[in-house]
């Protein structure tokens, strides 16, 4: 399929193209239609829920709130009045507005005790989602206008909390920038930089285009296509990064273009497949969660994943096929033409490090495990639960109503809690509930279908420890001593037993992850050791990452810095999301490391050198993705959305420490003090176990009837000749495997006579380079069991493969 895409790429990339703009233009035609289902059977708040659905439907359209504050007087004062009862006029009558109720019309409910602070509800037609921006904007502009010295006035709610956000996409086009720069620093070529940007724009658009049409259909939240962005940008460059590297390595060890291409789509390919495979398998463990919030999340972000993967490996052949040798800096070009292919080996900064690793393991262990605990502690103070307004930054306009609702009618207003009564003394239970310590405030509403509703203030904030005590003390003490059947609702109870459910779920939910993580690792490398330490890695990995996360959102470490409003507890959806990412992205180093370690193990059965080598020729590669990777997650702080930025920084946290930590240095070094341990699998398993090959051997396939490495070893001879038959003398003459690795290498005599050395019978790559204007050129060949005479032909001036 890569020889196929390469040779007709142009077709290729058309087709990806009209796919692109085709799902743009319908996506954009049919809208958007994201809900967010948060359906939690079993628990008390969805009784209530259910309860007051049947006996008070629910209202047509999204309710926000006007703030008004004056730091003298009273807000009753006729020159406040003045000010603010046209505006909440003007508000009225704007088109899409269903109504404005005030506490100037009669009603002082809405005014606090000291008179300072009063409030206005807006009832718009449409749900948040559909409100227009450009109403909202309205709304929030003639509102504030009204202010002046000595008069604050501000606008909460969701709808006014959309119009806040930064512009679409800016979080994606900040990261990509963010990838273009690191992506030039790791290749030093502008066409080498654009191929991994190119492959994760179309496989994110098409998966972002997919999820908005899927949305019809099927319930997908809202947050769906952020976490799609941000896994989808992550990945795709990451998987065409490798594909590239592995390309440009063949290219510089004097491949033709379109065999390295072949080949690494063949090699580097596979693992990408694999690696897509893992990410999609731990995305579908939050299934077995069974809370259909996440089930649209699971859509969205699986099928983005998919999308960049057969970007990878479709569409970026056909890209390397217009770029041909320019995949390589200018330099490179030069130096390839002028003395011929680079040797296979390891060096500079990576075979240092990895030198350093072999000498000192435990050392080296240890201080890692140390980084890791030291960073995982906070994780023992996480505590779940939900963002509201009163996280939003302290510039913005509904954290600044939010904290004026607060202070002026308690800190529990801004999430009152609903006792749904269905049965029993509704009026004696009100008394009970008020008598109850930390509550504020008890109203009963007029009772419908048979169903009362208490409304209960706390006295406590909604993300306070403190409400939860509440919530509970009601379900378990003050309900049942009345005699009454009743169930306590409303946001905050919700989001309580949300935190509740996912809490339970998650042991269950870890296990099912790393379970099936070690068995697609036992099976990809026949060892029991490798797939164990991983699992234990991704523990490792996953305590320290949300060690990170509850010291800035949790303890508040640095959110001023990162302007990402106020402390408060985790969203609880984020670590069943956050764990599926994490495992699944640091299944892909673990692949692309120990696939290495493991090729150069079956060759060497030196465990040692397996080691090393792996690590010295995949830690710049995995570092680099790492670090795209990070950019590319702590872009999604400026999406706007808590959610979002809270898994973006959790993940790039959890990125930065899987591979700057575990996969450079704690995994290498226990893998070197397990030694050849390694690799053990007892051989009852190793019958029973299918075989998996994460990338194919990279030796020369062997013709018909014979196995690459069986059979004698040989020679192939002949003589280096330009067009005019004359002999080439000090040309370098390379023998590779059809992967590249370099098997011999000679330089041709004064006649143009050379002889490499052959290992066994197969099919292999025969690279000849000379001085200009004599250029290289690279053949296919196939020895058998005898010695194989082959002449080479050099032209001047032209690069023949």
């Amino acid at each position: 399929m890569a020889r196929w895409c390469y040779r007709h790429r142009l077709v290729v990339l058309l087709l990806w193209v009209g796919a692109l703009f085709g799902l743009g233009f319908s996506a954009s035609t049919a809208g958007t239609d994201y809900a967010n289902v948060f359906s939690l059977p079993d628990t008390d708040s969805k009784k209530a829920y259910d309860l007051m659905e049947k006996a008070f439907p629910a209202s047509a359209g999204d309710t926000d709130t006007v703030v008004w504050k004056v730091d003298e007087g009273s807000v009753r004062d006729q020159d406040v009045r003045s000010r603010i009862q046209p505006a909440l006029d003007g508000i009225a009558k704007m088109k899409g507005v269903g109504g404005v109720t005030g506490p100037y019309a009669g009603d002082t409910a809405g005014i606090s005790g000291d008179g300072r602070i009063a409030y206005a509800r807006i009832t718009f037609t449409e749900q948040a989602n559909a409100v227009p921006k450009e109403l909202v904007q309205d709304v929030v502009d003639t509102a504030r206008d009204a202010g002046r010295d000595g008069l604050e006035v501000e606008v909460g709610g969701q709808a006014v909390q959309r119009v806040q956000e930064p512009p679409t996409g800016l979080a994606e086009m900040v990261g990509l920038a963010a990838a273009a720069v690191v992506l030039f620093l790791a290749f030093g070529s502008l066409y080498a930089m654009l191929l991994p940007l190119a492959v994760a724009v179309f496989g994110v658009g098409m998966g972002l285009f997919s999820t908005q049409l899927l949305s019809h259909v099927t319930d997908i939240p809202d947050l769906a296509p952020l976490l799609s962005s941000l896994i989808g940008l992550g990945v795709g460059i990451d998987y065409a990064l490798f594909i590239v590297t592995r390309h440009r390595k063949g290219v510089l060890r004097g491949l033709d273009p379109e065999e390295s291409a072949v080949t690494a789509l063949n090699t580097s390919g596979r693992a990408v497949l694999f690696a897509g495979g893992t990410v999609c398998i731990a995305l579908a463990g939050m299934l077995v969660t069974n809370l259909r919030f996440l089930d649209g999340v699971v859509i969205g972000t699986s099928l983005t994943v998919v999308l960049s993967v057969l970007a990878a490996t479709t569409l970026l052949p056909a890209l390397l096929g217009f770029l041909g040798a320019r995949v390589l800096n200018r330099k490179q070009r030069r130096l390839l033409a002028s003395t011929g292919p680079e040797p296979e080996k390891a060096s500079g900064p990576a075979a240092r490090w990895s030198m350093g690793v072999q000498r000192r393991p435990r050392t080296i262990a240890a201080l890692a495990l140390v980084v890791m605990a030291v960073l995982a502690l906070p994780v023992l103070s996480l505590r779940l639960g939900a963002t509201d307004q009163g996280n939003d930054d302290a510039s913005t306009t509904t954290r600044k109503a939010y904290d004026l609702l607060a202070e002026g009618f308690g800190p529990g207003f801004n999430g009152p809690l609903q006792v749904v009564v269905d049965g029993g003394d509704a009026a004696a239970l009100a008394q009970d509930i008020e008598q109850t310590p930390g509550v504020a405030q008890v109203a009963a509403l007029p009772p419908a279908s048979g169903v009362t509703v208490i409304q209960v203030v706390p006295t406590t904030s909604p993300q306070s420890e403190q409400t939860d005590t509440l919530i509970d003390r009601l379900r378990d003490d003050v309900i049942p001593a009345a005699g009454a059947e009743a169930h306590v609702g409303g946001v905050t109870a919700v989001s309580k037993d949300f935190a509740t459910v996912t809490g339970d779920r998650l042991p269950l939910f870890i296990a099912t992850i790393i379970g099936l993580g070690f068995l697609l690792l036992l099976v990809a490398f026949r060892s029991l050791v490798v797939p164990l330490t991983a699992a234990v890695m991704n523990l490792v990995a996953a305590a320290a990452s949300f060690g990170v996360l509850v010291a800035v959102f949790q303890w508040g470490w640095g959110l001023d810095l990162l302007g990402l409003g106020k402390e408060g507890p985790i969203n609880a959806f984020l670590p069943v999301i956050m764990l599926s990412l994490l495992f699944g992205l640091s299944m892909d180093y673990q692949v692309f490391l120990v696939s290495r370690m493991h090729e150069e193990w079956v060759h060497t059965r030196d465990n040692a050198r397996a080691v090393r080598v792996g690590l010295a020729e995949t830690s710049r590669v995995i570092n680099s993705a790492a670090l795209i990777m990070v950019c590319v997650f702590l872009a999604f702080v400026l999406s706007g959305d808590a959610g979002a930025a809270m898994a973006g920084v959790g993940l790039a946290a959890a990125v930065a420490l899987d591979a700057f930590i575990l996969r450079t240095a704690l995994v290498p070094a226990a893998m070197h003090l397990l030694g050849d341990s390694n690799w053990w699998l007892p051989g009852w398993l190793e019958k029973r176990l299918p075989h998996l090959a994460v990338e194919p051997k990279e030796e020369a396939a062997a013709p018909a009837g014979a196995e690459a490495g069986d059979g004698p070893a040989s020679v192939v001879h002949g003589f280096v000749r330009n067009t005019a038959g004359g002999p080439v003398e000090n040309a370098t003459v390379t023998l590779m495997s059809q992967g590249g690795r370099e098997l011999d290498r000679v330089t041709s005599l004064a006649d143009g006579s050379y002889i490499l050395s052959v290992p066994a019978p197969g099919t292999y790559l025969l690279s000849t380079t000379a001085a200009p204007p004599l250029l290289r050129r690279a053949r296919q060949l196939t020895v058998a069991g005898e010695p194989l005479v082959f002449d080479v032909e050099l032209e001047e001036g032209a690069e023949v493969g």
